[in-house]
C-alpha cells in the first residue's frame, strides 16, 4: 500500500515522517503520474495560494481531479482541506482554483493571521473507537475553518469560538459557540489544523483505515473546476486566545506571497 503526499510546498516531510512510523510506503508527489500506484493522498498545510499555482505550472489539478473521482481516499489538512472544498471565501484578489469534491464552504484565515495561531485540546470522538483518549492536542496556524457544510459531510470536530469570531459565520449561524474544524465525506477527510506537527499517529491511522477499506467506500463526489472568489466577509479583528503559540513555523511560507 503506497500513500502519497503532495510535496509542492508545506509541511509535506512532516506527513511523510507520521506514515514511515506506521510503517507506510509514503511517496513525495511533484509529477501527475506519480498518483497511479497510489492507494491514499495527503495534501498538506502549508500556503493555499502557493500550492494552487505551483500544482497548476505543473500540470497537476486533472490527474487530482481524477484521482478524488475514482475514489481513491483524499486527506487534506489546513491548506489541503482549503484545496479539497466546494467553496472557499476570504481567498486572495483573483481567487484561486480548488479541487472541490468536498460540500463545504471554507473561510480561508477564519482564525486571523500568524500571531493568532494556537493550540488546544480537542473533542474528537471518533478517534476513541479502539478505547484511547477522546482529545487530540490541535495545532492551528493561520488556519482555515468550515463555516458550512452539507448534509452528506460527517463532522467529526468542532472547536469553541471566541465572541467576535463567531461574526464571520453565515448569518443565521452567528449565535453558535462552535465552529467546524474536522469532517470526513466518502473518500474524503480534512482537518483545519495540523495532526502531522505533533505525536499523535491517529489521524493518520483513522486516514490510513480509509485506505485500507478504500473498495468498500461509497461512490466519490464527482470533482470539478472551481475557482474561489475574493470574499466580501467581514475583515473582524480575531480575538487572541489563552493558549500557547505554535512557535515552529519554519516550513510555511510568508504572508506575503
Amino acid at each position: 500500500m503506497a500513500v502519497g503526499v503532495l510535496a509542492l510546498q508545506g509541511s509535506f516531510n512532516e506527513h511523510i515522517a507520521c506514515l514511515r512510523k506506521l510503517g507506510v510506503d509514503a511517496v513525495e508527489i511533484r509529477k501527475p503520474e506519480q498518483l497511479a500506484e497510489l492507494s491514499g493522498l495527503i495534501i498538506p498545510g502549508g500556503e493555499s495560494t502557493t500550492m494552487a499555482k505551483l500544482a497548476e505550472k505543473n500540470n497537476l489539478f486533472p490527474a487530482l481531479r481524477k484521482f478524488g473521482s475514482s475514489g481513491k481516499p483524499i486527506w487534506g489538512t489546513c491548506a489541503g482541506l482549503i484545496f479539497l472544498a466546494a467553496k472557499a471565501v476570504g481567498v486572495k484578489e483573483g481567487g484561486q482554483e480548488l479541487l472541490g469534491g468536498l460540500d463545504c464552504t471554507v473561510h480561508r484565515n477564519f482564525f486571523g493571521s500568524q500571531i493568532n495561531s494556537f493550540e488546544m485540546e480537542l473533542s474528537v470522538p471518533s478517534l476513541a473507537s479502539d478505547g484511547g483518549a477522546q482529545t487530540c492536542r490541535a495545532v492551528f496556524i493561520r488556519a482555515p475553518a468550515i463555516i458550512d457544510v452539507g448534509s452528506s459531510v460527517e463532522v467529526l470536530a468542532e472547536c469553541p469560538l471566541a465572541p467576535k469570531q463567531a461574526v464571520d459565520l453565515p448569518e443565521q449561524d452567528r449565535s453558535k459557540d462552535k465552529v467546524i474544524v474536522a469532517v470526513k465525506q466518502n473518500n474524503m477527510l480534512a482537518t483545519a489544523f495540523h495532526p502531522e506537527l505533533t505525536s499523535d499517529l491517529r489521524w493518520h491511522q483513522y486516514f490510513l483505515k480509509m485506505v485500507s477499506d478504500g473498495d468498500k467506500e461509497a461512490q466519490a463526489p464527482k470533482t470539478e473546476a472551481v475557482l474561489a472568489k475574493k470574499s466580501e466577509a467581514s475583515q473582524a479583528v480575531h480575538q487572541a486566545r489563552d493558549m500557547p503559540i505554535f512557535k515552529e513555523t519554519n516550513f510555511l511560507s510568508l504572508e506575503s506571497y
